[in-house]
């Protein structure tokens, strides 16, 4: 029997600057538990998977809001994985995740990796609205494939708008029923673990990093608006995690200097 849940998450500033959570509601599979940070004045969210999810068929989402000002981090304590649903005939299964930053507020969307499990399904949203004055920093890696085995079917789209103006929007598509040469050398090219960090600061509408190569199958693209994307391919999640965890560090500084 197929899973439907949603998961939601407020984040508001109270009148001593400290950001609570008025709203932490759990939904399915999807636990959210308040965590500790160190982060003076900011909350912190891990999001804890209840039970094996996303199978076929399942329907779930996250909705997370940081009100004017506070300060947010959101991450999970395990990878997700993608998993076949059970009988014949299944549905995919689809999971959204939708974000909301107001005027002032810092996101910090960090989850761990998304595992595509052979003979899986799964149809991801991301959407993203952004105050002018809003921060985010958001990582998304998928795993095409636990060890030993093939990918399974992941398509997945990011769409973020700031300010009511579109400022990226992509798709992509992997596995079986993907379009023709997914896993050739112009797109893939052997590796299974890819990933991305996507910045908006403000402060880079007067100093932005310029678009430049951080690796052989790594590169930072400057966005048009305060904010720049980096793309990774990597042999596995290992190496995946440490080259984004550098760009990540990189940026906080240019972003801090």
């Amino acid at each position: 029997m197929s899973v439907r849940a949603t998961a939601r998450i407020t984040a508001v500033r109270d009148e001593r600057g400290v950001t609570t959570l008025p709203v932490l509601e759990s939904g399915g599979p999807l636990a959210l538990r308040r965590t500790r940070t160190t982060l003076p004045g900011a909350a912190r969210v891990t999001v804890v998977g209840a039970m094996s999810a996303p199978l076929g068929g399942d329907r779930l989402a996250i909705a997370a809001t940081a009100g004017p000002y506070a300060r947010l981090t959101v991450d999970s304590a395990a990878a997700t994985v993608a998993l076949p649903g059970t009988g014949p005939g299944v549905a995919p299964a689809r999971y959204g995740v939708t974000l909301q930053v107001a005027e002032g507020a810092a996101l910090k969307w960090l989850p761990e990796q998304l595992v595509s499990a052979h003979g899986s399904e799964l149809h991801m949203t991301t959407q993203v609205e952004l105050a002018p004055t809003a921060q985010l920093v958001l990582r998304e890696e998928q795993i095409l494939g636990r060890h030993g085995e093939t990918t399974g079917t992941l398509r997945s789209r990011l769409t973020v708008r700031r300010d009511g103006r579109p400022l990226l929007d992509q798709q992509m598509a992997f596995g079986p029923g993907a379009p023709g040469g997914w896993d050739g050398p112009a797109v893939l090219g052997g590796h299974r673990a890819l990933g991305q960090l996507l910045v908006v600061d403000p402060a880079f509408d007067e100093k932005a990093p310029d678009t430049r190569k951080l690796g052989a199958t790594a590169v930072l693209t400057r966005l048009a608006g305060p904010a720049v994307l980096v793309t990774v391919l990597a042999v596995d999640a290992r190496e995946l995690r440490a080259v984004l965890d550098r760009a990540a560090a990189d940026l906080a500084g240019h972003a801090s200097g």
